[in-house]
């Protein structure tokens, strides 16, 4: 009798363990912020990647979409403040030839990048819930293209502040802003990449 109260009750307690690791799973999905954290581990910056979008939890949920647009939101905003700092800099009392040269060019490489983020964004979001594979396909074509230059143009930028002759202040604070920037516009490119994965790997499985 003992013996079959004791297999009863660990019996029980198997299912309760059982079922508490099912709706801690269930919870971990469920919970805006463990998506966001889980999603970014495929970015190169997680870090940045998890403080940049933690703020969007509410309206991102468990949306890949939600998320890539948070993402290139993201990118957009930090982009255009660099591109405004670039600008306030660019005629200050003192700069030399060359880092005036550097700097222009590198306003409009930050501005052509803004151009393409925007394009992007507006591409991501006009897509609605549009799931017809041939129309995805040629939208995300579309942003993953923008984003992709969007980068280019960040690194062109960098280009015309490298040498000894553009040692200084100027060149730390600019480079600064610009690599920051880069790396959250490499954290959206990822995930705009990840949702166009799923989207598709889940328009596979529905195929008979």
């Amino acid at each position: 009798m003992t013996t079959k109260l004791g297999f009863s009750l660990l019996f029980l307690n198997l299912i309760l363990y059982i079922a508490a690791t099912a709706e801690s799973a269930v919870s971990k999905r469920s919970n805006p912020t463990e998506f966001i954290k889980s999603s970014c581990k495929s970015t190169l910056y997680q870090t940045l990647c998890v403080h940049c979008l933690i703020g969007y939890a509410n309206s991102i949920r468990q949306s890949e979409q939600q998320l890539a647009i948070a993402a290139l939101n993201v990118s957009l905003s930090w982009t255009q403040s660099c591109a405004s700092f670039v600008k306030k800099n660019t005629n200050i009392r003192g700069i030399k030839p060359r880092e005036h040269r550097a700097m222009q060019d590198c306003v409009a490489n930050i501005d052509s990048s803004v151009d393409s983020l925007r394009q992007s964004a507006r591409e991501l979001h006009l897509m609605g819930n549009n799931a017809i594979s041939e129309k995805f396909d040629w939208h995300m074509s579309n942003v993953q293209t923008w984003v992709s230059a969007a980068l280019t143009y960040q690194s062109t930028c960098l280009d015309g502040f490298a040498g000894p002759q553009m040692d200084g202040k100027l060149k730390v604070a600019i480079r600064g802003r610009v690599i920051s920037v880069s790396q959250v516009t490499s954290n959206a490119l990822a995930l705009v990449n990840r949702f166009a994965s799923r989207h598709q790997a889940t328009t596979l499985n529905k195929k008979p």
